[in-house]
């Protein structure tokens, strides 16, 4: 019980209690959108959404330029200096708009193309790039309003959005899925999010009182450079992790069929919304605390706070997953997707692996070690390559979790390693 009492005394959990309320809107309205895409597209066409999904991811960090880290890094560290915040978010802008133009022009010219690499020659879907175009400037300006916010750590704020835009984005989503099938999951996965815009421009107005300083003399070019550190960081892991997933999808349906990738995709869905209670927590709290953090001590401090509070809640919801995994897998699709429990075991393990390592991962972010961070990044993708490419020809599907499961096991003691100086600091 006092084990109980210090974790709901610690403000790390009254913040995550709201960020629980935004997660389990998030994955109620997956739930909604799983159940649709089980029933009206079954296994295979989960796998197609799939593949949609990771070129969104892709889309979106290149529109970004991946400054959303390197944002709430530079806005934490100048968050009383006025000035130079505002020089900040006038850099960001006119990149970001930049980026939007540049990212239109390359969807309009290799729409026709883009379809045949994510969806095949069976299918005419060139149209939802084309479409993208549109929503870009909300989709992206929202991403960069909430990194903003966090950097300001405007905590509540940025949970309040996710809620409405996952609100917003559910209804939409299930709509457009019930009365459109598969294009309707696309332009479920391409509209909802810029929805949330127009609730990130509401409370950084009110935060900032206007955004007449959006003038493009303040436009500082040292800043650019230092966010193009984050933009490095961030368009490695966006240029290689979808190539890997859909490497490995692609290798499931070629050595054994479409429905054992549709169970991986659809594995890959439950994993995603579980672990977005962790990664917003640490988006929306650690990142900024992890900027802030002068000193290894202080460092150290922040690790810990996580491993103290929401390792141990985590793991016991893992295990809670498992146990019901048979009722999980029904709830969500249905009877065509039982085979798919044979892979909770090994993701479990790689995902409670991953979170133990992912608040290591992010001082990469916080203290700008590029190099560190691209050399174990792409090491970490290269060790799932390999070790899910050889596992898929021996156990197919659940080859695929295997491999990730080896990868985190090596990604955490190679991090542990790197940062041991910060994890284990001498009280005396």
């Amino acid at each position: 019980m006092k084990f109980l009492k210090q974790i709901t005394d610690n403000p790390i959990f009254k913040v995550s209690s709201l960020n629980t309320i935004s997660v389990l809107i998030k994955i109620a309205g997956g739930l909604l959108a799983s159940k649709i895409i089980a029933i009206f597209l079954g296994p295979a066409g989960l796998a197609l959404v799939g593949n949609f999904r990771n070129f969104v991811r892709q889309a979106e960090v290149f529109g970004t330029l991946g400054f959303e880290n390197g944002i709430i890094k530079y806005i934490a560290e100048n968050e009383n200096d006025d000035p130079k915040k505002q020089r900040v978010i006038t850099t960001v802008f006119y990149s970001v708009l930049a980026a939007i133009i540049v990212l239109s022009i390359i969807l309009v010219i290799f729409a026709d193309t883009l379809n045949t690499l994510f969806f095949g020659d069976e299918h005419t879907y060139d149209w939802i790039f084309r479409i993208m175009i549109l929503a870009l400037p909300w989709y992206i300006g929202n991403l960069v309003f909430v990194g903003i916010l966090n950097g300001l750590t405007r905590y509540k704020e940025v949970i309040k959005i996710n809620i409405w835009g996952n609100v917003t984005g559910v209804l939409l989503s299930a709509i457009l899925i019930w009365q459109l099938n598969v294009p309707g999951a696309l332009l479920g996965l391409v509209i909802s999010p810029s929805l949330m815009f127009l609730a990130s421009f509401y409370f950084l107005k009110k935060q900032l009182g206007s955004f007449s300083f959006l003038h493009i003399k303040k436009f500082d070019s040292s800043i650019l450079k230092g966010l193009l550190s984050y933009s490095l960081m961030s368009l490695v892991t966006t240029a290689i992790g979808p190539l890997v997933a859909i490497s490995i999808r692609t290798h499931i349906i070629d050595d054994h069929s479409a429905n054992e990738a549709g169970f991986w995709e659809a594995m890959s869905r439950i994993s995603f919304f579980y672990l977005m209670f962790v990664s917003t927590l640490l988006t929306v709290y650690f990142f900024p605390k992890l900027s802030a953090a002068k000193t290894n001590k202080e460092t150290n401090n922040v690790f810990w706070s996580y491993y103290k509070t929401i390792v141990p809640i985590f793991g016991l919801g893992l295990l809670t997953i498992f146990l019901l995994r048979n009722f999980i897998v029904r709830l969500l699709f249905n009877d065509d997707f039982l085979p798919m429990t044979d892979l909770f075991l090994w993701q479990l393990i790689g995902d409670f692996l991953k979170v133990i390592a992912l608040i290591l991962g992010y001082e990469f972010f916080a203290k700008k070690m590029t190099k560190a961070f691209i050399i174990t990044e792409i090491t970490s993708y290269v060790i799932l390559y390999f070790s899910s490419h050889y596992f898929i020809r021996l156990f197919g599907a659940e080859g695929a979790v295997m491999g990730h499961a080896i990868t985190y096991m090596l990604y955490l003691f190679v991090l542990g390693f790197y940062f041991r100086k910060k994890l284990f600091i001498s009280n005396k």
